[in-house]
């Protein structure tokens, strides 16, 4: 059976989870109509979907499907306001995959 995680995940952890959906919150750093930049601990491309609604400088969390390219195909967006400590964030992404047995099941 199929997992059902989404792994918490920031782009240095892209090309671990190519074709697979997870989870990223980032800042959005640009907007090009269904196109979107965010930095999370460095720039991820997002392919939006209609139903995306980001402002920019907010934080967003993403629920999407990595492409082979390294973009993100976005499933579902939660802008998540201005008051963000990315540091604690970077934490979560940190412990998750620190701890991975816990959150996600691995090939490995």
């Amino acid at each position: 059976m199929a997992s059902e995680a989404t792994p918490r995940i920031n782009a240095k952890y892209l090309d671990s989870f190519t074709n697979q959906i997870v989870r990223i919150l980032g800042k959005v750093v640009s907007l090009r109509g269904e196109t979107a930049t965010i930095d999370a601990n460095g720039s991820i491309n997002l392919h939006l979907n209609r139903d995306a609604h980001l402002s920019l400088n907010n934080a967003v969390e993403i629920v999407g499907k990595v492409q082979p390219d390294l973009s993100v195909k976005v499933l579902q967006a939660t802008d998540f306001g201005s008051n963000i400590d990315f540091n604690a964030v970077e934490a979560v992404v940190d412990a998750t995959h620190r701890y991975k047995e816990i959150f996600y099941e691995t090939n490995d």
